[in-house]
C-alpha cells in the first residue's frame, strides 16, 4: 500500500507539471538556469553609450549588495561574455561581474559601421571607454570603488586605469599580464622554436626560421602578419593553454547562452579587425618604468603562459609599489588562468580580493 501510495504521488505530481519542449538546446538550457540564478540578484544585458557609441554591457550577480568586478577582455577584440557562462558563473555568489564588448569587439562591433569607428580604435580611446565603463558602474549602482581586473590585452587598459582612478578601485587584479611586449614576443618564439627543434619538427622549424626575425624592429608592418602563424606553433607546443586546446574553448563559446551565430561571426570579424588596427600600438608597449600604484595590486600568472610571458611579469612585479601587493602562480594554466583553473581562481578570488571590499571594522 505504501509503495502504491508514493507512485500514485509521483504520477499526480507529474500531470500537474508544465509540459517540457522537446529536445531543449543547450544553450537555451543554461539561459533559463542563469536567469533563474540572479532572479534577485542583477541582471542587465544590453547596449549603452560609452564613448559616444553603442558598447555592449552584461552585468550579473546574486546578490544586490556584493561588490562589483568590472572585467576588460583581452585580445584586442577578444570578447569573454561567449565563455563566461561557464568559468565566471561561480564568481557570481560572491561578486557582481561586469563585461562589456569593447569598442570593435563581439556585439559591439556588430552594433556599429566599423569604417567610421576605424579613426578611433586607439588605445587612448579605448582607455577613456574603460574609464567611462568604471564611471558608469560606479553611478548605476551606487558604489564608491569596485574590482578592476584585465586579461591579457586588457590588463594594459587595466593598469593605465589603476593608475589613472586608484581611489576608484579596492585593487587591480592582472591575469596575463602585459609588461613589455618586444621582449614577451621574442621570449615566446624562441621558446617555441627551442620546443620544436626538441620535436624533431621539421615543418615547425623551417616556419618558424622562416618569420625571423621576429618581432622585427626594422620593420614592424612583419609582426602582425607573421603573428598568426608563430600563435599557431605557440599554441601547439601548450604555451597559450597548458591542457586541451584554444579550440575546446571556442565550441564552449559556440555554444554559448548569451550570444547568437551571428554575434559569434561578429566576435570573430571583431578580433580580426581590432588586431589589425591596435597590434601597432600594442607592441611599442613598456610598463618596466610604471611600478608605483595608489591601490592594491594582484598579479594571476600561469606557470606555462607564452602568449604574454609570464616571467616577465613576474620581474615587473618584483618592482611594484603598491599598499598591498601578490603574486599567484597557476601551475596548470597557460593564457587562459580563468579557464584552465577555474577553481583556484575562484578561490584565489574569494580569499584575496573579497575582504579587501569588506566596510572596515570601527
Amino acid at each position: 500500500m505504501r509503495v502504491f501510495s508514493i507512485l500514485a504521488a509521483v504520477m499526480i505530481a507529474a500531470a500537474v507539471l508544465p509540459a517540457r519542449a522537446a529536445d531543449p538546446s543547450p544553450a537555451s538550457v543554461f539561459a533559463g538556469a542563469r536567469k533563474a540564478q540572479v532572479a534577485d540578484g542583477v541582471h542587465f544585458d544590453g547596449f549603452v553609450t560609452i564613448g559616444g557609441i553603442r558598447q555592449y554591457v552584461s552585468v550579473r550577480g546574486r546578490h544586490k549588495d556584493a561588490p562589483i568586478i568590472l572585467f576588460l577582455h583581452g585580445g584586442p577584440g577578444f570578447t569573454s561574455i561567449p565563455t563566461s557562462y561557464v568559468f565566471m558563473a561561480p564568481w557570481e555568489e560572491y561578486f557582481t561581474v561586469a563585461q562589456y564588448d569593447q569598442r570593435g569587439a563581439g556585439k559591439t562591433y556588430g552594433a556599429n559601421d566599423p569604417e567610421k569607428i576605424r579613426p578611433t580604435m586607439t588605445m587612448a580611446r579605448m582607455l577613456d571607454d574603460a574609464e567611462e565603463m568604471a564611471a558608469w558602474l560606479r553611478k548605476t549602482y551606487g558604489r564608491d570603488k569596485i574590482v578592476l581586473m584585465g586579461h591579457s590585452w586588457g590588463s594594459i587598459l587595466g593598469v593605465k586605469l589603476a593608475q589613472r582612478h586608484p581611489d576608484w578601485f579596492y585593487a587591480y587584479v592582472g591575469i596575463g599580464q602585459g609588461v613589455e611586449f618586444g621582449k614577451s614576443e621574442a621570449a615566446g618564439y624562441r621558446s617555441t622554436l627551442a620546443k620544436a627543434e626538441k620535436a624533431g619538427n621539421a615543418q615547425a622549424v623551417a616556419e618558424l626560421k622562416a618569420l625571423a626575425p621576429f618581432p622585427d624592429a626594422a620593420h614592424p608592418e612583419r609582426n602582425l602578419q607573421n603573428l598568426g602563424k608563430e600563435r599557431a606553433w605557440l599554441a601547439f607546443y601548450h604555451g597559450a593553454t597548458w591542457r586541451g586546446t584554444e579550440n575546446d574553448y571556442d565550441e564552449i563559446g559556440r555554444l554559448s547562452p548569451d550570444i547568437t551565430a551571428k554575434d559569434w561571426d561578429d566576435r570573430n570579424k571583431g578580433l580580426n579587425f581590432s588586431l589589425g588596427v591596435l597590434w601597432p600600438e600594442v607592441e611599442k608597449l613598456d610598463f618596466s618604468s610604471t611600478t608605483d600604484f595608489g591601490c592594491p595590486v594582484f598579479l594571476f600568472e600561469g606557470r606555462h603562459d607564452l602568449n604574454v610571458n609570464a616571467d616577465l611579469a613576474a620581474q615587473w612585479f618584483k618592482t611594484i609599489k603598491a599598499p598591498r601587493k601578490k603574486l599567484i602562480w597557476f601551475e596548470d594554466s597557460g593564457h587562459q588562468v580563468f579557464e584552465e583553473e577555474p577553481g583556484k581562481t575562484l578561490v584565489s578570488l574569494v580569499e584575496n580580493i573579497l575582504p579587501l571590499t569588506a566596510p572596515p571594522r570601527r
